[in-house]
């Protein structure tokens, strides 16, 4: 019996199809290609008795282990796990870590249940070759950067244009000490994949934040981040309480969403504060002990302040974070750039038309279409 294949194209990831991913659940965490949904043949310590048997006697004991772990009842449940979700969505596709024998094992068992679905060429690790390669091309393209000051709103100005790479959202973290996301992080490889897709609708100039190379606990790709500290820039420049508005809803009021829906109230509320406290003490060495204290005291006095139902109290040690903190280190960094490498500097609305007017003339230069205003 003839089994399809398609190769291993990005176009797949563009079009939003649904992929079967059969490795096993340790494979799937620790990278999965977007849009995948992990149905493994087999599970992580099947997997595991399986690879021994190849590396001690062989594939044909390997595949012979592998139908005795996988029949009966298991393999029924599985054989119908990938049923119910091709009934659901006709045009899924499966894959396994090379496209070889696993994801030709669960073809076969499908087709033998009356249902034909194609595997990739390759697997995962040639569409993941081409989402890396992806990346690398963008290093070329034409690429502005936006800076300025904690609580500028960088990330919704890049959010605000249609070519827009968001690298936080990418690595799941704001790219701070209080940046975490009540979520567990993407792995690297997930960061990269969720770089890389994004890439797909974006074929022109893009647009953005100034990032250091990590972001929490992802790396941003080295030819990526090579292309970022020579391109040009834009820097923000709002007042302070302004920003002190913005930190508040992203460290506090957005960051108390996520944990009440995530957690619930009493949980969630928790779990908030237990998140800032301890993000509070990493920057301990940076601080020092004594304004530490004091910061933390604070910090307690406002949520005691915000069960009262006065959240704005957290001003008391956000304003004194930023501006004891985070704004001399900003600043620092400030200036070992070259001020001449700034295309424009001004406030949000102002950067916003000046990221939006680079990319118009930067996209008339290579060709591509003009961008939305």
């Amino acid at each position: 019996m003839s089994l399809p294949l398609v190769e291993p194209d990005l176009a797949l990831l563009r079009e939003g199809r649904v992929l079967i991913d059969v490795r096993a659940p340790v494979e799937y965490a620790q990278g999965a290609l977007p849009g995948a949904l992990n149905l493994p043949l087999m599970d992580d310590e099947e997997r595991r008795a399986v690879g021994i048997a190849y590396k001690q006697r062989g594939q044909q004991a390997a595949i012979a282990l592998g139908e005795t772990l996988v029949s009966g009842g298991i393999k029924a449940a599985r054989v119908a796990a990938w049923q119910r979700l091709v009934a659901d969505h006709p045009e899924a596709i499966i894959y396994c870590f090379r496209g070889g024998l696993r994801s030709q094992i669960a073809q076969e068992w499908l087709a033998a249940a009356g249902v034909m679905r194609p595997r990739i060429r390759g697997g995962w690790k040639a569409m993941r070759q081409a989402l890396c390669a992806r990346i690398d091309a963008a290093a070329g393209q034409p690429l502005l950067v936006v800076g300025g000051l904690t609580g500028c709103a960088k990330t919704a100005l890049i959010e605000a244009l249609d070519n827009g790479l968001d690298l936080e959202g990418c690595a799941r973290h704001k790219g701070s000490a209080f940046g975490r996301h009540p979520l567990p992080a993407p792995s690297q490889i997930d960061f990269e994949h969720a770089m890389g897709h994004r890439l797909l609708s974006l074929p022109g100039p893009l647009v953005v934040e100034d990032e250091s190379r990590h972001i929490g606990s992802a790396n941003v790709p080295l030819t990526f981040w090579h292309a970022m500290q020579q391109a040009p820039r834009l820097r923000v420049e709002m007042p302070l309480d302004w920003r002190l508005a913005q930190i508040q809803k992203d460290y506090i009021d957005d960051l108390w969403a996520v944990h009440r829906q995530q957690f619930g109230d009493w949980l969630g509320w928790a779990l908030m504060r237990k998140q800032l406290a301890t993000a509070l003490s990493r920057l301990r060495k940076r601080l020092g002990g004594a304004r530490l204290a004091r910061l933390s005291r604070l910090q307690a006095l406002a949520f005691r302040e915000h069960e009262r139902g006065n959240p704005q109290a957290h001003e008391a040690w956000l304003a004194p974070l930023l501006t004891e903190y985070y704004d001399p280190m900003y600043r620092y960094q400030l200036e070992k750039r070259d001020p001449g490498r700034f295309l424009h500097v001004g406030d949000w609305e102002s950067c916003l038309a000046a990221a939006r007017e680079w990319s118009a003339e930067a996209a008339r230069k290579v060709g591509e279409p003009a961008l939305p205003a």
